[in-house]
């Protein structure tokens, strides 16, 4: 979904948020700066990289989170930016790249990049160009990327952002993502970006779609060339009249019009029956397959075309292409209301959790279910912070050899296992058993708590900890014992120090799970990319 690529879009007022207490620093007792987090317990700061880490992995950018608003939270994204990737560029331009492909976030890798390379060319830094290629990966991103340009600085485009924005639209820019992308409801269009970043053409080809997308932009009243063979198709099907339109249900035809299900719907001009959909969903692409799921069940969609869209959601090659979050797997769950489903997504969860470790030895692993984890990922709300925690917690936990698994919130109770459950079937269990406290956040009380001799602990959280007189959340873990935050929200303070064993990592892909392993066999790595 575009955020900024957007026609009318409204602004909002910064002062319209409340401030984030958690960025303020109060000296302690001995004289050094101490922090607060959120709700007023004793807090770290983190060092620029790690900050704009943990930001950067959860930053859904424009949202609301809990405890910081959307102006107040990007301006801290952007200013991050600037900083780092002047001070440290190499590092900078792995983690654009990652952040998009590793992390699976747009909206964040696009301004990253956005951004980075404004402050690189500011302070004469080459090297930007090649990172705002890599962060457009789907072929509406380079008018996502315009859009957010034109929006917050104007027409005035640094080399770097205009040939890093052209690279990408050589890449990307074909006859079927035209016919998808390039709508009339965005503000800048295909044709916008190649007047303005003036790409070239890899081939003849592309030079007659790049010159159709300017036709089309400017309502310049000249035919497809007669190269565009797609867009010919396409052409044919809406000179069709509508009442006979019903009666296309060859898959092949669809498929060479580039018709999405999208377009089938309003091109039908009626309801997708159970035609439409087996006529249109050998050509769906893995997400809108996982979106669809409910609409096949009751559309009457077939067992026979329900097998192949199981075979496909499945199969651990297109789950590893298709790049959805594992929390894709867990929203789809919930809403198809067929068990047809059930099987395939955990499969294809477990595919998409292919970075978490097997664990030996004994692991702690405890799950925030206080108030602030209600933030959501996304203006939905379908998915939330502890839906991200539950899901991870969970399939860490099946992976593990002996896991122990905790609610907290102000109190805190083990969640017992059952042996052979999925993760997805435990993480309905968790939330139709009533194990979401939306409470207080009593870190360290937990901790305290079920400690005992595990050989490391897991803890899923925002940080936002209560005070507490006994706040320290790592200090009932002895030393020698790993502790790990996962953290899920990016705020400024966590609540404790990262150093040696005692690591923080964070996001909404499985990603940064891999850590695990290296940090315990002593490996000075300290990023997963």
């Amino acid at each position: 979904m575009a955020k900024f690529n957007l026609k009318l879009r409204r602004n909002r007022h910064e002062d319209d948020y409340e401030y984030e207490r958690g960025q303020l620093a109060v000296p302690d007792g001995r004289g050094l700066p101490r922090a607060l987090t959120a709700e007023g317990a004793p807090g770290f700061p983190r060092g620029p990289r790690a900050e704009l880490f943990l930001l950067g992995v959860s930053n859904m950018v424009g949202e609301d989170t809990f405890y910081e608003g959307a102006a107040d939270r990007d301006a801290r994204f952007r200013e991050l930016v600037a900083a780092v990737a002047v001070a440290d560029r190499d590092w900078f331009a792995r983690f654009v790249p990652w952040l998009r492909t590793g992390a699976m976030l747009r909206s964040a890798s696009i301004v990253a990049a956005l951004e980075g390379a404004r402050a690189q060319v500011a302070a004469g830094i080459p090297g930007s160009r090649a990172i705002v290629d890599a962060a457009l990966q789907r072929a509406d991103e380079p008018g996502e990327a315009l859009a957010y340009w034109l929006g917050r600085h104007g027409r005035s485009l640094p080399k770097p952002v205009k040939r890093g924005i052209a690279d990408a639209a050589v890449r990307l820019y074909h006859e079927r993502s035209l016919l998808k992308y390039d709508s009339e409801g965005s503000a800048v269009r295909f044709g916008d970006v190649i007047d303005l970043t003036h790409p070239t053409a890899k081939d003849e080809r592309q030079g007659d779609l790049f010159r159709h997308a300017l036709d089309r932009r400017h309502r310049r009243d000249n035919p497809p060339p007669a190269s565009l063979t797609v867009l010919a198709a396409r052409a044919e099907l809406m000179a069709m009249p509508v009442q006979r339109r019903t009666e296309v249900t060859d898959p092949a035809v669809l498929g060479a019009a580039g018709m999405t299900w999208e377009a089938l719907a309003g091109w039908r001009q009626s309801a997708m029956d159970a035609a439409a959909w087996e006529a249109i969903i050998p050509t769906m692409g893995y997400l809108a397959l996982l979106r669809n799921l409910r609409n096949f069940d009751q559309a009457g969609v077939s067992d026979a075309v329900a097998e192949t869209v199981a075979a496909r959601l499945s199969d651990p090659g297109e789950v590893a292409r298709s790049r959805v979050l594992p929390m894709r797997f867990l929203s789809a769950y919930n809403a198809a209301p067929s068990l047809r489903w059930a099987y395939p997504l955990e499969k294809a969860l477990q595919h998409a959790l292919a970075n978490v470790p097997a664990l030996d030895g004994r692991t702690l692993i405890l799950i925030d279910t206080s108030g602030s984890m209600t933030s959501p990922f996304s203006k939905d709300g379908s998915l939330r912070c502890w839906d991200a925690a539950t899901v991870f917690g969970l399939a860490l936990a099946a992976r593990a050899q002996d896991a122990t698994v905790v609610s907290f919130s102000d109190h805190s109770q083990v969640f017992p296992a059952v042996a052979g459950e999925s993760v997805l079937a435990a993480v309905r269990r968790f939330k139709d058993g009533g194990w979401f406290y939306g409470c207080g956040t009593e870190t360290a009380k937990a901790v305290r708590k079920h400690y005992d001799r595990h050989d490391r602990v897991v803890i899923l959280t925002d940080e936002q900890a209560h005070w507490h007189r006994s706040a320290d959340v790592t200090a009932a873990v002895p030393a020698p014992v790993p502790v790990y935050t996962w953290n899920l929200a990016g705020y400024r303070v966590g609540h404790a120090p990262t150093y040696g064993n005692r690591q923080t990592f964070g996001g909404l892909s499985d990603a940064a799970f891999a850590m695990i392993p290296l940090v315990e066999a002593g490996s000075r790595e300290q990023w997963p990319f």
